[in-house]
């Protein structure tokens, strides 16, 4: 199935040729725009008939597209751990609401609770049903390849971090491709029952990344190396202090 985004010209039977102007790939509906129209017109691409500008049916239903990014960056990865780039690590969890999923890209030390950020590096599922783009200046639909060129090209600097080895960890997800994709992602959040601690090593929560497709019934996942032990405690990003006076604060010398 060819990408639905902004900016597609389809076919409608009875409007001819239009744009698409607003997409959700969660719901199947869009928004496009007609001619000489002031107003967009709501379409379902599941029972309106809609077509791709060359007559190529759009079947959301049979053929539904990915509404989550998380597969298409698990083999963006791979492929980088092949290059020599395997200091590159892709950390994923759910939003609160659990009906989409975060990604964030780090490269450097693997230290996953304590990981850097680099602007352009993370999103959201919620985001990308909306506009199937990582950011990087790349195309709705690009290939891993065309991926991998448009990273490189958005932040190399931040790029060259990743080179070096971590062999347990390219082995790791390695196999974990190969278990899951193209269908399925990883979940690397830790599950604490309603009032309860943290539950130790459960299996990796495995999520499908388009409609239509059975729960994951394959052999359980293992968490990446270095998470042993980090369910022994709470965890939490570091936050700067807040300061109320707009004076640096002055590092104290121990």
């Amino acid at each position: 199935m060819k990408a639905v985004a902004p900016g597609t010209v389809i076919f409608h039977r009875h409007r001819g040729y239009g744009v698409i102007t607003h997409v959700n790939l969660l719901t199947g509906w869009i928004s496009a725009r007609f001619g000489a129209e002031a107003r967009t017109l709501d379409l379902n691409l599941s029972s309106d008939e809609v077509q791709h500008a060359d007559g190529e049916p759009i079947l959301f239903r049979r053929a539904p597209p990915d509404r989550m990014p998380h597969a298409r960056l698990m083999d963006v990865v791979r492929e980088l751990h092949k290059a020599g780039y395997q200091k590159l690590y892709l950390y994923s969890w759910p939003k609160p609401s659990g009906l989409h999923w975060r990604w964030h890209l780090f490269t450097g030390p693997r230290n996953w609770m304590q990981r850097t950020w680099r602007e352009g590096w993370y999103g959201s599922g919620a985001d990308y049903n909306n506009n199937p783009v990582m950011g990087w200046g790349d195309s709705p639909g690009a290939t891993t390849e065309e991926l991998i060129h448009a990273l490189a090209k958005f932040d190399p600097q931040g790029l060259a971090q990743a080179l070096g080895r971590d062999e347990d960890h390219t082995a790791w997800f390695a196999q974990v491709c190969e278990l899951l994709l193209p269908g399925y992602m990883y979940s690397l959040n830790m599950e604490r029952p309603a009032g309860g601690k943290l539950i130790e090593a459960p299996p990796v929560p495995v999520v499908p990344v388009r409609a239509g497709l059975q729960p994951y019934a394959g052999p359980a996942i293992g968490w990446p190396p270095g998470w042993a032990g980090l369910w022994s405690g709470a965890h939490v990003m570091p936050v700067r202090r807040p300061s109320f006076t707009g004076e640096p604060e002055l590092k104290q010398e121990s």
